[in-house]
């Protein structure tokens, strides 16, 4: 039996059910609030390290939920932590993501309305279980900017953000329900000298040719930011930004290196000085089996979710995250889930994915995916066997 504490009476849970009913109880009872909110970030878009609206909305809403928010935390300025512990302020640590920063011109084309909400839906179910029941533990809810442009859980990670953190969860919608991602580097290449359209167009198409012996999971995108200035004056600057990505980092070690050779090669045959600027990586997620397993579990037996099994889903190719970084300081998971009501060939970053984030089916699923991934959380603070398969596949 486990004691609640609700006003001056004490009560017994007869079963772990009872918890996990009140988990789902306390996000069923904030969904409409969570809903406006949502719908307030997806109306107000704000780039990397530019989501004020998007920081001081969240922190507001989590202050008067009864959490210990800090806003602009470890010297981020749109960056904030939450936390609930129990009275004892001992047990085990559950941390969550939110993510609210968009993208430029198409807005939130990758559903982080919906990441935001979710950590704070989560968040909310373990802290009413923590209220109701003499369960040892803290829930805390990270607030991070930045993904889609400068991978701020990095900094995060250097400033010792989860360096207390049992586990790190968080979501993010989809066009289908998956468990894991890749890792990837950004590189900038400036070009000068001779002529520099020239040269930044070569090691384009160099890479365009080097897709054919490329894994299918693996990808290179790019863009020329600077062809020159005007079309009948020869360019002696120009420049590409390229996002290379792998499977993991063994994969995208050996990608870099052949994407580089592209640039190279196009430097010596038209004589153009190459300077490349390669950002800090963002790792693949480490994926915890138990930590995955026991989600899709929830998902599928309360949502009836279907999942590609682990072999087919080791044969996508996914999005990137620097949720991937985090997996490497403390066990974690960050599945995906579907938004659209049948098979769609909508996908991420596009403006109808945009427009899907917005819909109240994308919200609904968002509900179902967060009282999933809760649930995972509930187990990590109550269940002793779990958490140690949890931390034995983290070490190994």
């Amino acid at each position: 039996m486990m004691q609640i504490k609700k006003d001056d009476y004490c009560y017994k849970a007869e079963s772990v059910d009872d918890l996990r009913d009140i988990v789902f109880q306390a996000i069923d009872e904030v969904s409409e609030e969570l809903r406006e909110i949502s719908l307030k970030i997806h109306d107000y878009p704000e780039l990397g390290s530019e989501e004020k609206f998007a920081h001081e909305l969240l922190v507001n809403y989590l202050k008067k939920k009864g959490f210990k928010v800090t806003p602009s935390a470890y010297g981020l300025e749109t960056a904030f932590v939450a936390e609930f512990q129990s009275k004892s302020g001992e047990g085990r640590v559950v941390s969550f993501n939110s993510e609210y920063d968009a993208l430029p011109e198409i807005g939130h084309a990758c559903g982080h309305n919906l990441i935001a909400i979710s950590g704070v839906g989560a968040a909310l179910g373990l802290k009413a279980v923590l209220e109701k029941f003499e369960i040892e533990g803290t829930v805390k809810l990270f607030g991070t900017p930045a993904e889609e442009n400068l991978f701020c859980k990095i900094d995060l990670i250097e400033a010792g953000a989860y360096k207390d953190a049992d586990v790190s969860l968080m979501l993010h919608p989809q066009y289908f329900f998956l468990t894991g991602v890749q890792t990837c580097l950004y590189l900038c290449a400036p070009w000068e000298g001779i002529n520099a359209l020239d040269a930044i167009v070569l090691a384009y198409n160099n890479i365009g040719l080097l897709r054919q012996q490329n894994l299918p999971t693996n990808r290179v995108h790019g863009i020329i930011t600077n062809g020159g200035s005007a079309s009948n004056v020869i360019p002696d600057y120009t420049s590409g930004k390229f996002y290379v990505r792998g499977r993991t980092s063994e994969d995208l070690k050996l990608l870099c290196s052949r994407v580089q050779k592209c640039f190279e090669g196009a430097a010596e045959a038209t004589g153009a000085k190459l300077k490349t600027e390669w950002s800090r990586e963002v790792y693949d997620v480490k994926i915890n089996s138990p930590l995955a397993t026991r989600y899709e579990t929830y998902s599928s037996q309360r949502f009836g979710t279907k999942f590609p099994s682990r072999e087919q889903q080791s044969s996508i190719s996914f999005g990137t995250t620097d949720q991937g970084n985090v997996s490497y300081v403390v066990p974690g998971i960050h599945p995906t889930y579907g938004i659209f009501e049948s098979p769609s060939e909508v996908r991420n970053h596009s403006p109808e994915f945009a427009k899907q984030a917005r819909t109240k089916f994308a919200h609904e699923k968002t509900i179902e995916a967060t009282k999933s991934i809760a649930l995972v959380g509930l187990d990590i603070l109550i269940d002793d066997k779990f958490y140690k398969e949890v931390r034995k596949c983290f070490e190994t």
